[in-house]
Protein backbone atom coordinates (compact mmCIF):
# COMPACT_ATOMS: atom_id res chain seq x y z
CA UNK A 1 0.00 0.00 0.00
CA UNK A 2 1.40 3.32 -1.00
CA UNK A 3 1.51 6.54 0.96
CA UNK A 4 -1.36 7.97 -1.05
CA UNK A 5 -3.54 4.97 -0.15
CA UNK A 6 -2.67 5.31 3.54
CA UNK A 7 -3.61 8.97 3.54
CA UNK A 8 -6.81 8.19 1.66
CA UNK A 9 -7.76 5.51 4.21
CA UNK A 10 -6.96 7.80 7.13
CA UNK A 11 -9.05 10.59 5.62
CA UNK A 12 -11.98 8.22 5.14
CA UNK A 13 -11.71 7.03 8.74
CA UNK A 14 -11.73 10.61 9.98
CA UNK A 15 -14.77 11.41 7.87
CA UNK A 16 -16.61 8.37 9.22
CA UNK A 17 -15.73 9.32 12.80
CA UNK A 18 -16.94 12.86 12.18
CA UNK A 19 -20.25 11.55 10.79
CA UNK A 20 -20.70 9.32 13.84
CA UNK A 21 -20.02 12.22 16.21
CA UNK A 22 -22.48 14.41 14.32
CA UNK A 23 -25.15 11.69 14.53
CA UNK A 24 -24.53 11.30 18.27
CA UNK A 25 -24.72 15.04 18.85
CA UNK A 26 -27.90 15.27 16.78
CA UNK A 27 -29.48 12.45 18.78
CA UNK A 28 -28.54 14.07 22.07
CA UNK A 29 -29.93 17.39 20.91
CA UNK A 30 -33.23 15.78 19.97
CA UNK A 31 -33.40 13.99 23.32
CA UNK A 32 -32.73 17.22 25.20
CA UNK A 33 -35.44 18.99 23.19
CA UNK A 34 -37.95 16.24 24.05
CA UNK A 35 -37.06 16.51 27.72
CA UNK A 36 -37.42 20.29 27.63
CA UNK A 37 -40.85 19.97 26.00
CA UNK A 38 -41.94 17.42 28.61
CA UNK A 39 -40.90 19.74 31.43
CA UNK A 40 -42.79 22.63 29.83
CA UNK A 41 -45.89 20.46 29.39
CA UNK A 42 -45.77 19.38 33.04
CA UNK A 43 -45.50 23.03 34.05
CA UNK A 44 -48.51 23.95 31.91
CA UNK A 45 -50.56 21.13 33.40
CA UNK A 46 -49.67 22.27 36.92
CA UNK A 47 -50.67 25.83 36.06
CA UNK A 48 -53.97 24.61 34.64
CA UNK A 49 -54.61 22.48 37.71
CA UNK A 50 -53.75 25.40 40.02
CA UNK A 51 -56.06 27.74 38.11
CA UNK A 52 -58.87 25.19 38.23
CA UNK A 53 -58.39 24.67 41.97
CA UNK A 54 -58.42 28.43 42.59
CA UNK A 55 -61.58 28.80 40.50
CA UNK A 56 -63.32 26.06 42.47
CA UNK A 57 -62.23 27.60 45.77
CA UNK A 58 -63.55 30.99 44.68
CA UNK A 59 -66.87 29.43 43.68
CA UNK A 60 -67.04 27.62 47.02
CA UNK A 61 -66.39 30.87 48.90
CA UNK A 62 -69.03 32.63 46.84
CA UNK A 63 -71.55 29.84 47.48
CA UNK A 64 -70.68 29.90 51.16
CA UNK A 65 -71.20 33.68 51.29
CA UNK A 66 -74.63 33.35 49.71
CA UNK A 67 -75.57 30.59 52.13
CA UNK A 68 -74.68 32.73 55.15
Amino acid sequence: MGMKDKFQDQAEQWQQQARQRMDQAKGQGQQQERQRQQVQERGRRREDEDMERERREAEDRLDHDYDA
